[in-house]
């Protein structure tokens, strides 16, 4: 007679193989260089009919660097046909909620399916904190699963490192990574990150307004992922707000005009800019005409709208 716990192992097992195989995960071979996945792409912490919170992956030889956790981020995984298992490193630009909301999250559920290894997490402080009191936060549903589905205790798979400043991050045989700060009041710090493999390079610009050290960190990029918000619509969204004044003020200072993006591709002199995390992200719908024709007449490069689950290989 089997055991409730093998039975529930041998039975997660086969189904788990079958929906892996179903959904195009299975025996997937890596393709060269670098595969960037957008998984979310709207701004803003409130859920949006159109997209997904922000949230993007690169992969390499298989393994994920995911780079923020907006709400809903393991459904995009797994809706872009990536195992949660693959995910071996991840990074915040900052602590606005829809930037990490899910970060802990993200392990949690990977945890709950297949996930065995080490995970390294980057961000500013207090992401040691803040790790530490999402696993006591899921205590209970964590000591449950352990003794009873024979997992691995979870605290030792997370490895959290605070980033006070710029500068190199983590290299490995596959990425050298590494962080500028960004403008993006009043949180202090907010980075930036640039991804480099095998000579080609990905920047992830994060929550900034015009800032002369995101130039320097995209300098010859092959991509720079930038946010955009769209100044002439934001009065239509902020009519919507009770506190309308504030948060144009907030939107102003520390989110990047169509303009201001045009300026820092240009200066950097990256071969492709791709535009994300909209600002408004839902309401007013606007058309990916506006946010290109906005852009334009300031970076005369490939420009690319983005939208979730967009894939770009570099």
């Amino acid at each position: 007679m089997k055991s409730r716990r093998q039975f529930l192992q041998h039975t997660a097992l086969a189904t788990g193989m079958t929906l892996l195989s179903q959904a195009g995960f299975a025996n997937a071979p890596a393709a060269p260089g670098m595969r960037l996945i957008l998984l979310g792409t709207a701004g803003g912490p409130t859920p949006k009919k159109n997209r997904a919170a922000p949230a993007q992956m690169i992969l390499i030889d298989g393994e994920a660097y995911v780079i923020d956790c907006g709400n809903g981020l393991a459904q995009q995984i797994i809706k872009a046909g990536i195992k949660l298992s693959a995910i071996r490193h991840v990074f915040l630009t900052h602590h606005h909620s829809d930037h990490n909301a899910d970060y802990g999250n993200l392990m949690l559920l990977a945890w709950a399916a297949d996930l065995d290894h080490r995970i390294d997490t980057y961000g500013p402080a207090p992401i040691k904190r803040m790790t530490q009191q999402f696993l006591a936060l899921n205590e209970f549903d964590i000591k449950t699963r352990i003794q009873d589905e024979g997992r691995h205790p979870l605290k030792s798979l997370i490895v959290p490192h605070e980033l006070k400043d710029g500068g190199l991050v983590m290299q490995n045989q596959q990425v050298k990574v590494t962080a500028a700060q960004v403008v993006h009041p009043p949180v202090t710090p907010a980075f930036a990150y640039r991804f480099e493999h095998q000579g080609k390079s990905i920047v992830i610009s994060g929550d900034t307004s015009y800032s002369e050290n995101l130039v320097r960190l995209a300098q010859g990029a092959d991509v720079l992922v930038h946010e955009i918000m769209h100044t002439p619509s934001l009065d239509q969204l902020l009519a919507t707000e009770p506190n309308a004044t504030r948060l144009k003020e907030h939107l102003l200072a520390s989110h990047s005009t169509a303009e201001q993006v045009g300026r820092v591709a240009t200066a950097a002199k990256v071969k492709k800019l791709v535009l994300s995390h909209f600002v408004p992200g839902g309401y007013p719908y606007l058309d990916d005409s506006v946010w290109l024709n906005a852009v334009r007449p300031y970076f005369d490069g490939e420009i690319l709208v983005g939208s979730d689950l967009m894939e770009i290989q570099v």
